[in-house]
């Protein structure tokens, strides 16, 4: 995971961002939890120093009305940061893998009409949103500022109609010689299990080789057993894994 979280980071830019303390907070009118979540970069060893930088957090998403959600990944050092989230009743959302895979290894030719370009199109954007989007069209338009403010490319496959039946994005936050990370793969519900997710995924693949990238990263959440499956045929292993602890509303009492 050494450098992965910083790329990660860069990858999946939000609207609003402010360091304090070590800890990076990230806002974008809540569209996605990653782009709306602390991470702590620094965790910091003392206690006390982490309930202040908690406090502080706590007004400034206030201000944002937004909920106060930390993307904590797996790390010794965070274990103290887990205690005081477990006591101040964050919840636990969301358990996520890091998987890599080196590049410029061998993969099957076998994408076919596979589209690549370097920004979202709207068909692109339309398949996407509407499998994992949330939201209407001006959440759409801050999920497109967050995609397109990091070097990219966007795969799109059709199917036998002729109509995008998966997509799928590399983010290259690095650069030439850096590694690419993969986002965005989803794929239309009444074309699933026909291959085109691997198309997706090999043509990116060959994308990044053709671009001398060191390797890849994804994410998938655990309960994603299928994805999981087809991410571990094409060589990706485990590097480490995160989750959101999510502050819980506070009640507030009324009445006589």
């Amino acid at each position: 995971m050494t450098g992965l979280d910083a790329l990660m980071d860069a990858a999946w830019p939000p609207v609003e961002r402010e360091e304090s303390g070590g800890w990076v907070l990230r806002a974008a009118a809540g569209v996605t939890q990653r782009a709306n979540s602390v991470w702590p970069r620094e965790p910091g060893p003392d206690s006390g120093d982490q309930l202040a930088l908690l406090r502080a957090a706590r007004l400034w998403y206030r201000n944002r009305r937004l909920p106060l959600i930390f993307q904590v990944f797996e790390d010794p050092r965070v274990e103290r940061l887990s205690a005081l989230l477990d006591a101040e009743g964050f919840t636990r959302q969301s358990e996520t893998l890091v998987l890599v895979r080196d590049g410029a290894t061998d993969s099957p030719d076998d994408a076919g009409e596979v589209e690549i370009s370097a920004g979202p199109s709207a068909e692109w954007l339309r398949l996407w949103w509407g499998v994992d989007g949330r939201g209407d069209d001006s959440e759409l338009a801050v999920a497109r500022g967050i995609l397109e403010g990091c070097p990219s490319l966007y795969a799109l496959v059709r199917d036998d109609g002729g109509q995008p039946a998966a997509v799928g994005r590399l983010a290259l936050p690095g650069g030439a010689g850096a590694r690419g990370g993969l986002y965005c793969m989803a794929t239309r519900p009444d074309v699933r299990r026909r291959g085109y997710a691997a198309r997706i995924l090999r043509a990116l693949l060959r994308a990044g080789d053709a671009r001398a990238l060191a390797g890849y990263w994804l994410l998938v959440t655990v309960a994603n057993a299928g994805a999981r499956e087809l991410y571990a045929r094409e060589g990706f292993r485990p590097a480490g894994r995160y989750l959101y602890r999510q502050e819980r509303p506070r009640r507030h009492l009324t009445g006589c």
